[in-house]
């Protein structure tokens, strides 16, 4: 028998999680317990309600998600948030969230993985909170915008989209997942020409012209699926159980 308590402990020291301060609200580790044992790992972006019962559907007893229960401040356990607590425990599901820690890990985290599939070189990283730098730099290994701007819309063919008023040659490429806007104040005091994330506000548009920058917002949800698959993936080998992925089809 696998227990929960090994599964949590392996997530636990391979993300680094006591040692990474995340934003406020994002609360990283077990946020919901089971009977304490793991026979099947079902990976998500969101620890939804719609998640939460294709979960059970999918005989699974471990929710692994990037963005889990808890963003906000206290709220009430009723209406949505009562299903979804309610879905977990009557199919005896845990649920365990890792956020900051998954965008920012060097093997398994978003920003890795989608440079690896990019097929660059990370040089470097910016953006700290809290001694935790969370986006990457890249060198381009060649890669033209044309040809970087080709294997982004194979990569996300239902979410890529390009403003493009940069270098036809970037010198060094950014990858944050998810949200992006963050990044682009320090693109050019990092000498970055070129940014892909997930979203980006209408605001960007006119400072991708100014600053003279590429941006590619691919969605913030379909930046995001790496770092669940890989982990989930990574503890079916190690504990020789099933493992599956919860596709929602977020566009955004």
């Amino acid at each position: 028998m696998v227990t929960l308590e090994s599964v949590i402990s392996y997530c636990q020291k391979r993300l680094s999680i006591d040692s990474i301060t995340d934003f406020d609200n994002a609360y990283n580790g077990l946020q919901l317990e089971n009977n304490g044992s793991v026979t099947k790992i079902a990976a998500s972006v969101d620890a939804g309600l719609i998640p939460l019962q294709q979960a059970s559907q999918a005989k699974a007893d471990l929710l692994l998600c990037h963005h889990g229960l808890f963003w906000s401040p206290i709220t009430p356990i009723k209406d949505h948030n009562y299903k979804k607590i309610k879905t977990a425990i009557d199919n005896n599901i845990a649920v365990y969230s890792a956020h900051l820690p998954l965008d920012c890990h060097p093997q398994i985290g978003n920003n890795a993985l989608l440079a690896k599939a990019l097929n660059l070189e990370v040089i470097d990283t910016f953006l700290e909170y809290k001694d935790t730098n969370y986006s990457f730099i890249c060198h381009p290994n060649g890669c033209t915008r044309t040809m970087l701007t080709e294997r982004l819309k194979a990569l996300f063919p239902d979410t890529f989209s390009s403003i493009l008023y940069g270098s036809e040659t970037p010198e060094r490429i950014a990858i944050l997942t998810g949200s992006g806007q963050s990044a682009v104040p320090y693109l050019k005091a990092n000498n970055i020409d070129t940014l892909i994330t997930g979203e980006l506000k209408q605001q960007h548009f006119n400072m991708a012209q100014e600053l003279e920058l590429n941006l590619y917002p691919c969605g913030h949800y379909a930046t995001e699926t790496f770092g669940v698959k890989a982990l989930a993936e990574e503890l079916a080998n190690h504990f020789k159980i099933e493992w599956t992925f919860l596709d929602q089809n977020c566009l955004i």
